[in-house]
C-alpha cells in the first residue's frame, strides 16, 4: 500500500511521512490499515520488532484525532515514555501536541485534557483513573505497547485491570495492543474485542542459531565459521567477527556481575576496531559518567567505555543508562552486555544479538532454570534494523553438540508460552479491588465481580469459583483493615448514590446481584489516592499506631523498608549475625512487632528490611554515595531507588498520619525530609534554597552560614570561600533573597579562615573534593544523588 492511499489522517501526515523516507507500507501496516486501524477498528497487532508497529499505532491515534479524539499509548517503562514521546513530537509540525506523564500518582495532570496523543506508563494510567482524570472519558483511541507484558506477575496486573477500566468507562474506544511476542494472540483479540494482525513478516532477515565449536549454525540450515582463538570465550569471537563488518552485537548475561566482567572482557576486543575519532568522543563520553556518580560502578562503565563497551543493568543511574542507549543507537559504542532489561522495550538495535546466559537462578526452582521463551525471542528480537543492517543475527551459545540441539528445540524451533493473567494472586488483587471500589467501578460485591469478569482472568480462567473465592478473602482483607465498609442490607441504593471518582463511573457501576454494598472509607480511599499496595498501608498505620514516643528516623525508615511497596536489600553471607547485633541494639527504636528470631524467614525479613532501613539512615546522616554503594555492595541505581522510593513511601506515610490524627505526623515529615534531602536536621531548612544540595549545604553550615537567613547577611567571602565558584554562589544567594548577589570583586575565605569561618567537616561528612561546586555547574541542576 502506497502511503499516499492513507486516508483519514490530518492534514500533512502524509507529507511528514514521506520526508521520513516512507513510501510504501510494510506488509503488516498494510494489513492493519484494511483491519480498520484508520478508522476506529480495535486490533491486536503480533508483529516482529522493526516491522513497523509504531507506523500501526500512528496511523490509528492520528486518524482519531482528525475525527475529533483524544489518543494515548501506554508504555511499560519511564524510558521507554521518553523515547515515544520525543518520536511523537515531530507530528506537532502539523499541529498534533504531545504531552508525557510517568510520575506523581497523586497527580491527576489535568494539564494533559489539551494534548492530542499522551504518553504514559501503565501505572501512571492506573493512578489517573483512581483520581478521577476527567479527560480520561475524552480518550477514543488507546495503544497498548508491548502487550505481552501483562504476563509479568509485578507489573502485568496493573496493565490488565488498567485497559479493562478504560474500556468500561469507553465503551467505543478504540484500543490498538502491541507486541512482539505474543504465543496466544488470538486469545488477547478475543478478550479484546480486538482484530488480529499476526504475522512472522520482517523488513531484513533475522536469521537464528547456535554456535558450538568454530561454527554458527543457523535455523535455515547454513553455516557460518567464526573460530574461537585460543583461550578466547565465544561470545568475544562473535563480538571480534561481527565487528570485522562494522556491525555492533548485543550480549545478554544472567547477573549484574557477569554484565560488568563481560564487558570488560569484550572491550579489549572493541578496542582494536576504534578510530582516532571515535576514542576521542569515547573519552568525552566516560568523563559525562564519571561525573553522574562518583562511585566504583561508575568508574568501571567508564573505563569499559572508553575502549569501545559498556554493561547495562538495573543498578545503573538513569542518566547513565541513557548516555550508553544512545551512544550504542548511535554504533560509537560496539557492544553491550547487559541484563534482560535491556530486552524490555527501549530502541537498542544491533547487528547480532548473543544470548550468552539461557538459564537464570530461580529461588521457586531451588537453583538455575532456563529462560522463558518469550523473554529469549524478546531478547533475539533486537537484531538488525532496516537503514542500520542488511541482516539480523540472534545466537545462543552451546558447549556440546547435545546442548546444541536442545537449543535449537527449546528456543529456536519453539512458539513463545502464551500470555497468561496474573490477576488471581492476592497481592494483586487487593490493591486492584481497593481502587476498583474507590473509583466507583463497583458498588457492590456484584458489581465487583461483574467488573472483573471482563479481564483476561475471567477469560482465561478453568477453575470455576476461583475468582469469587479470592476476591472474598481480598474483600476480608480491606474490611478487617477498615479500607472499606461492607453492609448487606435488604435493597440496594448504592447505585444511585453520588459517589466515585467519575460521574460515568457511577453510570456503570452495577445494579444488582447479591446485595452487599461496598464503600470505601476515608482511609481507604486515601490509600487508593496515593497509589499503596493497601497491606503497605496496613503495615504503616499499625506501626505508627504502635509507637508510644516520637519514632526517629531508622524506625521510620525501617518501618517503610518492610512494606511491600519497597524492594529490601537481601542479606549477603554473614550479614544475618551483624544485622542481628543491630537489631538488638537498637530494637526499642522499630515500630510494630518484630516476629521472634525462631520464625526464621520472617526474622529474616524484618532483618533485611533493617538493613534497608540503615542504608537509609547513612545516606540522610550524609555518607558520601561511594561509601554507601561500596559498603552495601549496590550500585548508584539501586541507592536512588532506595531512596526514591523511601521518599515516596515516607510521603504516603506523612497523609497516613494526618488521616488517623497521628501525633507522628511531624516526626515522618523530618524524617521523608531528610531521605530526600540526604541531610541532617540541621541543614532542612539550607537545602530547602535552590542549588544547594547536601554538599553544599555541609560546607555553609561549617562555615557558619546555618539558616537561609544567614546567606542573606554573611561575608561574601565566607559565602564564596564554601560554595567555591562565583556563578554557584551569585545563584544560590538570588535564590535566598539576597538584594546584591554580584560576587565582583569578592575574594574567597578559605573555611576556618577569620571571622566567621568553620572548622573541617567530620570524616564521616561528604564535603571532600565536591565535584559539583564548579563554575561552570552554575546554571544546571545538582543531578548527582549526592548533591540532592
Amino acid at each position: 500500500m502506497n502511503i499516499e492511499e492513507l486516508s483519514g489522517l490530518p492534514p500533512g501526515a502524509t507529507r511528514h511521512f514521506r520526508e521520513e523516507g516512507i513510501e510504501e507500507l510494510y506488509p503488516p501496516q498494510a494489513e492493519a490499515v484494511e483491519a480498520g486501524a484508520t478508522d476506529g477498528e480495535s486490533l491486536v497487532a503480533a508483529v516482529p520488532t522493526a516491522s513497523g508497529k509504531t507506523m500501526i499505532a500512528a496511523c490509528s491515534m492520528l486518524s482519531a484525532i482528525e475525527r475529533g479524539g483524544k489518543a494515548l499509548y501506554i508504555v511499560p517503562l519511564r524510558a521507554l515514555a521518553s523515547e515515544k514521546k520525543e518520536e511523537f513530537e515531530a507530528y506537532e509540525e502539523f499541529g498534533v501536541t504531545v504531552g508525557v506523564t510517568t510520575g506523581n500518582y497523586e497527580s491527576t495532570s489535568d494539564w494533559l485534557a489539551t494534548k492530542d496523543i499522551i504518553v504514559a506508563t501503565s501505572e501512571k494510567v492506573d493512578s489517573l483513573v483512581r483520581n478521577g482524570a476527567d479527560w480520561l472519558s475524552e480518550l477514543t483511541c488507546v495503544v497498548s505497547d508491548e502487550v505481552h507484558l501483562i504476563d509479568d506477575r509485578h507489573r502485568g496486573p496493573t496493565l490488565e485491570v488498567t485497559l479493562a477500566k478504560l474500556r468500561k468507562l469507553n465503551p467505543r474506544m478504540q484500543l490498538v495492543a502491541l507486541s512482539a511476542t505474543v504465543g496466544n494472540a488470538d486469545e488477547i483479540a478475543d478478550w479484546l474485542d480486538a482484530a488480529l494482525v499476526d504475522t512472522d513478516w520482517r523488513p531484513i532477515d533475522l536469521q537464528m542459531g547456535v554456535h558450538y565449536g568454530n561454527a554458527l549454525n543457523f535455523d535455515d540450515g547454513s553455516t557460518r565459521e567464526v573460530p574461537v582463538q585460543g583461550s578466547e570465550k565465544q561470545e568475544a569471537a562473535l563480538v571480534r567477527d561481527i565487528l570485522q563488518e562494522e556491525g555492533s552485537s548485543l550480549v545478554f548475561v544472567n547477573s549484574r556481575r557477569n554484565a560488568e566482567a563481560a564487558a570488560g572482557r569484550l572491550g579489549e576486543v572493541s578496542n582494536t576496531e576504534l578510530t582516532a575519532e571515535e576514542r576521542t568522543e569515547l573519552a568525552d563520553l566516560a568523563d559525562e559518567i564519571r561525573d553522574d556518580s562518583d562511585t566504583e560502578t561508575s568508574n568501571d562503565l567508564a573505563d569499559c567505555v572508553e575502549r569501545g563497551a559498556a554493561f547495562h543493568h538495573a543498578g545503573l543511574s538513569s542518566t547513565q543508562r541513557s548516555l550508553v542507549e544512545d551512544a550504542f543507537r548511535d554504533r560509537l559504542l560496539k557492544v553491550i552486555s547487559a541484563t534482560p532489561t535491556l530486552a524490555a522495550g527501549v530502541n537498542t538495535p544491533a547487528r547480532r544479538v548473543i544470548v550468552r546466559d539461557w538459564r537464570r537462578f530461580d529461588p521457586s526452582a531451588g537453583g538455575m532454570a532456563p529462560l522463558d521463551v518469550l523473554e529469549v525471542h524478546q531478547m533475539m528480537g533486537r537484531a538488525g534494523r532496516p537503514g542500520r543492517d542488511p541482516y539480523g543475527e540472534a545466537v545462543l551459545l552451546a558447549k556440546s553438540h547435545d546442548e546444541s540441539e536442545e537449543l535449537f528445540d527449546r528456543y529456536i524451533w519453539a512458539d513463545p508460552e502464551p500470555v497468561r493473567s496474573k490477576l488471581a494472586a492476592e497481592p494483586a488483587l487487593r490493591t486492584h479491588v481497593l481502587a476498583t471500589i474507590a473509583s466507583g467501578f463497583a458498588r457492590t460485591r456484584e458489581g465487583l465481580l461483574e467488573f472483573l469478569e471482563a479481564t483476561l482472568y475471567a477469560s482465561q480462567s478453568t477453575e470455576p469459583g476461583r475468582l469469587e473465592t479470592v476476591t472474598d478473602t481480598v474483600l476480608q482483607y480491606l474490611e478487617s483493615n477498615d479500607f472499606i465498609v461492607r453492609d448487606s442490607g435488604e435493597s440496594n441504593d448504592a447505585d444511585g448514590a453520588d459517589g466515585g471518582a467519575f460521574t460515568s463511573a457511577a453510570d456503570l457501576a452495577d445494579s444488582g446481584g447479591r446485595d452487599e454494598e461496598l464503600e470505601a472509607t476515608s482511609l481507604g480511599h486515601t490509600v487508593s489516592r496515593l497509589y499503596l499496595d493497601p497491606m503497605s498501608a496496613a503495615e504503616i498505620v499499625h506501626g505508627l499506631e504502635d509507637a508510644d514516643e516520637r519514632p526517629t528516623a531508622l524506625g521510620l525508615y525501617q518501618l517503610v523498608s518492610r512494606t511491600p511497596d519497597m524492594y529490601e536489600l537481601y542479606l549477603r553471607s554473614g550479614e544475618d549475625e551483624k544485622f542481628g547485633e543491630l537489631y538488638y541494639e537498637r530494637e526499642a527504636e522499630l515500630l510494630g512487632d518484630a516476629p521472634s528470631e525462631f520464625e526464621e524467614d520472617r526474622f529474616e525479613d524484618w532483618l533485611s528490611a533493617l538493613k534497608t532501613g540503615k542504608l537509609l539512615e547513612d545516606w540522610a546522616e550524609e555518607t558520601d554515595e561511594e561509601q554507601l554503594t561500596d559498603r552495601y555492595k549496590i550500585g548508584p541505581g539501586d541507592l536512588r531507588g532506595k531512596v526514591d522510593t523511601a521518599e515516596w513511601l515516607l510521603g504516603a506515610a506523612e497523609s497516613l498520619a494526618a488521616e488517623i490524627d497521628s501525633e507522628w505526623t511531624v516526626a515522618v515529615r523530618e524524617a521523608r525530609a531528610r531521605v530526600e534531602h540526604g541531610v541532617g536536621e540541621e541543614l532542612l531548612e539550607l537545602v530547602s534554597v535552590g542549588g544547594v544540595g547536601r554538599k553544599r549545604a555541609r560546607r555553609l553550615h561549617d562555615a557558619g552560614v546555618e539558616v537561609p537567613a544567614d546567606l542573606r547577611s554573611a561575608d561574601k567571602s565566607v559565602v564564596l570561600g564554601a560554595l567555591k565558584g562565583e556563578k554557584t554562589a551569585e545563584t544560590i544567594l538570588e535564590n535566598a533573597g539576597r538584594e546584591d548577589p554580584s560576587m565582583d570583586g569578592v575574594e574567597a575565605k578559605s573555611p576556618g579562615a577569620g571571622d566567621g569561618g568553620a572548622t573541617a567537616a567530620s570524616s564521616d561528612r561528604s564535603d571532600a573534593n565536591d565535584p559539583t561546586a564548579t563554575e561552570t555547574d552554575a546554571e544546571e541542576s545538582q543531578s548527582r544523588l549526592g548533591d540532592f
